[in-house]
C-alpha cells in the first residue's frame, strides 16, 4: 500500500529460519518501490486467533486515510480465521507499530465450511453502504471466493452465495478482485465502479501453484461476478505469469494513479538446503498492470522506477540475424542487466504449421527448445550464458502458421540448463502463447530483466510474462555473458536493441 507518500510492503516471513513455519508479517518501506528499508515486523504470532501463524492478507485504506490490515490467523486447533490490525500511531508515516483489536477474530468459518481452507482476505471495496471482501476457500474440489459485508469494518456477515466459484479447480489462495479502466492505462481505486470499468478476479490455484485470472462484469446489486465470454476459470485460462510466480497481490497507487502488482518467486529445494543457504524466495519486480485495448487480457510492465537503476548503455539498430547465428552484447554487466529488443520478421512463409494438439505451451517449449531449428524461430536471447555455452537461460519466440492464415506466437524461457544440481530443484522451461497479430508489421518486442538467479521477461509489450529462476555455477558475476540468437530457417532483424547495466538497489536494516 501507499501511505503518506511511502510505499509499504508486508510479506510472509519466518524470523527464526529460512524454511516455512512461524509465519509473521515482515514490513519494509520505500519512497520509490526500488530502494527499501526494513522495519520491525508488523504482525507477530501472539494471540489465540493467530498463535500458529499470521498468514497472507491485504491492506485497505479507510476514509480519513486510516490503514487497516486484514490477515488470516491459524489457531491452536488449526482453524483459519480472519483478523485485523490497525496502526498504533497514524501520524507516523512509517507505521512502525500495529495493534490487534480485542474484537478479533472478525470472521470465523461457518459450520458448513472447510476450516483448513479459508484464507487470504482481499483488499476491501465499498458498494451500496457496505465494505466487502473476499476470502479464498474450497468446497470439495470447487474453488470459492467467499464474500463478506460490513458497515463498520468490525462486524462481518457472510453473503448467502460466493462472489464467484468454479468446479474442479481446488483451493483458491490469495484471491484479488479489482477494477480496470476500459479507457487507458490508468489504475483505479478498488471501490471504483462505472460504465467504463471492468473487473478482474485473480486466484492462485494451490493444485497447480500457478495463478489465473478472468476479466468480467461485477454486479454490485446482486454481488455477483460474471466472467466475459471466452474468459475461462481454471488452468485453461489466462495467467499473470507463465513462469515461477505465485501468491501475487495488487494495490492501487494513489500517488501515481496506477495499479501495481507484486508476485513471489519461490525456491524449490529441500528445507535442509534452504536452512543451509539462509534464505528462500524473492519478490518479483513490481509491475504496472492495465487492461489491453482489446479488452480480453491484461498487460504488465516493470514500474518506471526500475529505470533509475540503469547505468552503462549499449545500443544497436537494424542488425540482420541470419539463420543459425548469434552475437554477444558486450559493454554491460550481463549478470545484472535490463534489455529491450524489437524483432522484425521479414518473412513468415517458412513458419511451421501449428499442431492443434499443442494445448500446453510448456510442452511445446520443452519439445522444441533452442536447439531444434524451426521455420521462424526460435529467436531471442541467451541470458546468464557461460563462456562455452555449457549453461544458459534462453528467452525466445517461435512462430507457427495456424488456421485462416493467422500465426501463433510461442514464448519460452527457463533455466533448465543452469548447472547447479540440488535435489528437488525446480527449473523447467516455461512457456506461454502471445496474443499478437503479426499481419500488420511483423514485429514482436521483448524486455528482460536479468538479476543473477532470475530472468523476468515481458513479451509483446507485456502481453505474456515469464519469470524464470536460473541457478548458474559458471555464468556468474563477470563470467556471465548475454547473446542474441536466431536458430530459425528465416532471417530475423533486430530493429532496435537497448541494454543497460543495472546498479544494485539500496537496502538498509534499521
Amino acid at each position: 500500500m501507499v501511505y503518506k507518500g511511502l510505499y509499504h510492503l508486508f510479506y510472509q516471513y519466518n524470523p527464526w529460519g529460512s524454511t516455512w513455519g512461524n509465519i509473521i508479517w515482515a514490513h519494509s518501506v520505500s519512497n520509490d518501490l526500488i530502494n527499501w528499508e526494513a522495519l520491525e515486523p508488523a504482525i507477530y504470532m501472539s494471540d489465540p486467533f493467530d498463535i500458529k501463524g499470521a498468514w497472507s492478507g491485504s491492506a485497505t485504506i479507510l476514509p480519513g486515510d486510516r490503514p487497516v490490515l486484514l490477515y488470516t490467523g491459524d489457531t491452536a486447533t488449526h482453524e483459519q480465521v480472519q483478523n485485523i490490525a490497525i496502526p498504533a500511531n497514524l501520524s507516523d508515516p512509517y507505521l512502525r507499530k500495529w495493534i490487534k483489536p480485542d474484537y478479533n477474530p472478525i470472521i470465523t468459518p461457518s459450520s458448513d465450511m472447510n476450516v483448513s481452507s479459508f484464507r487470504d482476505p482481499t483488499t476491501a471495496w465499498w458498494a451500496h453502504g457496505h465494505w466487502k471482501i473476499l476470502v479464498g476457500g474450497r468446497r470439495k474440489l470447487r474453488g470459492m471466493a467467499y464474500l463478506y459485508r460490513s458497515k463498520d469494518f468490525k462486524t462481518w456477515i457472510k453473503a448467502k452465495h460466493p462472489l464467484h466459484s468454479a468446479r474442479n479447480t481446488g483451493m483458491w489462495e490469495c484471491p484479488d478482485f479489482f477494477p480496470v479502466s476500459t479507457r487507458g492505462k490508468n489504475g483505479l481505486d478498488t471501490s471504483q465502479m462505472s460504465q467504463n470499468v471492468k473487473h478482474v478476479l485473480k486466484v492462485s490455484l494451490d493444485v497447480t501453484r500457478f495463478e489465473y485470472y478472468t476479466i468480467g462484469r461485477y454486479d454490485p446489486n446482486k454481488d455477483r461476478y460474471y466472467p466475459d465470454k471466452g474468459s475461462v476459470d481454471g488452468w485453461s485460462g489466462l495467467r499473470y505469469d507463465y513462469g515461477n510466480f505465485y501468491a501475487s497481490k495488487s494495490f492501487y497507487d494513489s500517488e501515481k494513479g496506477r495499479r501495481i502488482l507484486w508476485g513471489w518467486s519461490n525456491e524449490s529445494w529441500s528445507p535442509a538446503v534452504s536452512a543451509k543457504n539462509g534464505w528462500a524466495g524473492i519478490q518479483a519486480i513490481p509491475r504496472s498492470l492495465w487492461l489491453d485495448p482489446s479488452g480480453v487480457q491484461l498487460r504488465q510492465w516493470p514500474v518506471e522506477e526500475v529505470e533509475k537503476l540503469r547505468a552503462k548503455k549499449v545500443e544497436l539498430n537494424n542488425h540482420k540475424l541470419q539463420p543459425g547465428t548469434h552475437f554477444e552484447i558486450k559493454g554491460i554487466t550481463s549478470a545484472q542487466a535490463d534489455i529491450e529488443i524489437m524483432f522484425k520478421i521479414p518473412s513468415l512463409r517458412k513458419a511451421e504449421a501449428f499442431n492443434p494438439k499443442w494445448v500446453n505451451p510448456e510442452d511445446v517449449c520443452a519439445q522444441k527448445g533452442t536447439i531444434v531449428r524451426g521455420g521462424v524461430g526460435p529467436f531471442g536471447i541467451l541470458a546468464l550464458t557461460s563462456q562455452n555455452f555449457e549453461e544458459y537461460t534462453p528467452v525466445f519466440f517461435s512462430i507457427f502458421k495456424s488456421h485462416n492464415n493467422n500465426h501463433t506466437v510461442l514464448m519460452c524461457s527457463g533455466g533448465a540448463s543452469s548447472s547447479l544440481t540440488v535435489k528437488e530443484l525446480y527449473k523447467p522451461i516455461f512457456g506461454g502463447f502471445v496474443n499478437v497479430d503479426l499481419k500488420a508489421d511483423k514485429k514482436i518486442s521483448l524486455r528482460s530483466l536479468i538479476d543473477h538467479s532470475v530472468v523476468e521477461s515481458f513479451g509483446g509489450g507485456g502481453k505474456t510474462c515469464i519469470l524464470s529462476r536460473s541457478y548458474p555455477t559458471l555464468a556468474i558475476m563477470n563470467k556471465a555473458h548475454l547473446h542474441v540468437f536466431n536458430n530459425g530457417s528465416e532471417a530475423v532483424i533486430v530493429e532496435h536493441l537497448k541494454a543497460w547495466t543495472m546498479k544494485k538497489p539500496f537496502k538498509m536494516n534499521n
